[in-house]
């Protein structure tokens, strides 16, 4: 299997600008272990990237090197920024998506919510970096998936299968034209339209849901 394609640059991974190169420089100066590389990379978009929605941020981020200019993002965004650091050490990295309420029930509909995959010690591992809170808990793992979110199949929630190398265009579309988080989370996508790249077993469930995605 082939992992080229979840090494390449894109519009929104643009991990050449000047601003992603001199994040990848700091974080892992004498750092020679890709798996250390990881574990940085995640910690640092986990800890020191606020997720927009937590903090109401006045921007709305997309491509990796916008969400490092103002150091928010949601999911999306986030995820944007994890794998450009990583495809910048040729660490392959890509998304999942997960099909979410927007609140704690289903009133006011679903989100498309991402995370990242990477691959490293010869398999993938489940990293989602949207940054911990009061209800989120999520630590780097090699063993089991560091996921925010536990499905819950009463509110027809899952992951949809597969690891995709590229950003999840209906909501890129929609990051790109929302002016504030409140035009956003109206505009939200919760379709995918796209096939994954790697037809992979679906991330498992092993945490305890808690809004927000």
């Amino acid at each position: 299997m082939s992992v080229d394609i979840f090494l390449q640059e894109t519009s929104y991974i643009d991990f050449s600008s000047p601003i992603v190169r001199d994040q990848a420089k700091a974080l892992f100066k004498s750092v020679n272990s890709e798996l250390e590389k990881v574990r940085i990379a995640f910690e640092f978009v986990r800890d020191e990237i606020s997720h927009s929605i937590d903090v109401h941020a006045p921007v709305v981020t997309a491509k990796a090197s916008d969400v490092l200019k103002h150091k928010t993002g949601i999911c999306h965004a986030k995820a944007n920024l994890l794998a450009a650091l990583l495809r910048s050490q040729r660490i392959p990295t890509g998304m999942c998506y997960q099909h979410l309420t927007k609140k704690e029930d289903d009133s006011e509909g679903y989100c498309v919510h991402c995370f990242n995959a990477v691959h490293v010690g010869h398999r993938w591992i489940k990293l989602d970096a949207r940054g911990n809170n009061d209800r989120v808990s999520v630590a780097f793992s090699l063993h089991d998936p560091a996921i925010a979110f536990i499905n819950r199949p009463q509110y027809n929630e899952f992951f949809w299968p597969g690891i995709f190398a590229n950003p999840h265009r209906a909501s890129m579309n929609a990051l790109e034209a929302a002016k504030n988080m409140e035009e956003l989370l109206k505009a939200l996508p919760d379709h995918m339209l796209e096939d994954p790249d790697i037809l992979e077993v679906e991330a498992e469930d092993v945490r305890p849901r808690s809004w927000f995605w």
